[in-house]
């Protein structure tokens, strides 16, 4: 009887430490002295899931996404990318200094090894994480991550909205092109409502990325975006840019355990993107989901990615033995 009531206590304590945590604010400092804007939340003894958000975003807590990664024992962990709302800005980086970044925070916050993902513009930098950051890295996903603009046989503009079109054809011509486009887009993002954010993306959003468009998700969105351009355009032109040159690190040299998401009606990145992923990371389990589109997939999947990740991540620590 005893024994029963010491696990009762321990379940008690254990779900009020879940959904009593409240968001987090780390600052953290860069080796370059750069400062990073960090936000943890979730059980702190939880197994770290690391979250790189699209483009442009900046640091935040989605609930939902929150509460899931809880159910699992996962503890929330992710940042505003170096130019982005409180983050100092770095001019020039590649996607691959995203892993001297992530080492600092993990370090800081006392974090050894750990889960990643990243969506949209953040899927990049969760292949950087996989590639350069294999001692701590468990398994990654990502999901409508878009490939390197380099990728052989990938038409890589093919697909998109003409807004996505504009902008990395901006991109690939520098700054000098890039920035008074941003600035402009940045303009109306800088006060976005929730029941405005579907609108702001234009041609951008398919039908069932409008449906998840409402409630909470616009709500966090619109807030996302907000503090994205609060500071200026800086973060998002040096991501574009990061997009569209050499990422630092070699696709099919990644040797940890990847799993890419895409979706079929995905305006912002289309699924061949994916494909080409999924194709040329070794040993990379595909997921490409005709109906599901940019912003969807994760809203409709993102249980099915946690708990693939942790099936990969399983297999990664007990690899099946030859026969």
């Amino acid at each position: 009887m005893l024994k029963r009531v010491s696990i009762l206590a321990f379940a008690v304590a254990r779900y009020h430490e879940i959904v009593s945590s409240e968001t987090r604010w780390h600052m953290v400092q860069a080796p370059d002295g750069r400062q990073l804007e960090v936000v943890s939340a979730g059980p702190e003894s939880g197994r770290c899931f690391l979250f790189h958000s699209g483009t442009p975003s900046a640091a935040g807590a989605y609930a939902p996404l929150v509460a899931e990664l809880a159910r699992r024992d996962l503890r929330f962990l992710t940042f505003s990318r170096p130019g982005y709302a409180g983050s100092s800005a770095m001019t020039g980086r590649a996607v691959g200094d995203v892993a001297t970044d992530v080492q600092a925070i993990l370090d800081a916050l006392n974090i050894g090894s750990f889960f990643c993902a990243g969506q949209s513009g953040g899927g990049p930098h969760a292949l950087a994480c996989a590639a350069l950051l294999a001692d701590r890295v468990i398994a990654t996903a990502t999901l409508a991550g878009v490939a390197p603009r380099s990728a052989p046989a990938l038409d890589w503009l093919a697909g998109m909205g003409a807004e996505n079109v504009e902008e990395f054809e901006a991109a690939a011509n520098g700054r000098e092109a890039l920035e008074p486009f941003l600035e402009r887009e940045a303009a109306s993002l800088k006060d976005v409502q929730p029941a405005e954010v579907a609108a702001s993306l234009g041609g951008l959003v398919s039908d069932v990325d409008r449906s998840v468009l409402t409630g909470g998700y616009a709500e966090f969105m619109a807030g996302s975006f907000q503090r994205a351009v609060s500071t200026g355009i800086s973060g998002w032109r040096d991501d574009d840019i990061a997009f569209v040159t050499p990422w630092g690190f070699d696709v099919p040299a990644i040797e940890t355990p990847v799993a890419v998401w895409q979706g079929g009606a995905d305006r912002m990145v289309p699924m061949a993107h994916g494909a080409w992923l999924a194709a040329h990371i070794p040993g990379a389990e595909q997921h490409l989901l005709p109906a599901e589109g940019h912003l969807s997939l994760a809203i409709n999947k993102i249980g099915d990615v946690l708990d693939g990740l942790l099936a990969m991540g399983e297999a990664a620590a007990h690899p099946a033995r030859a026969s």
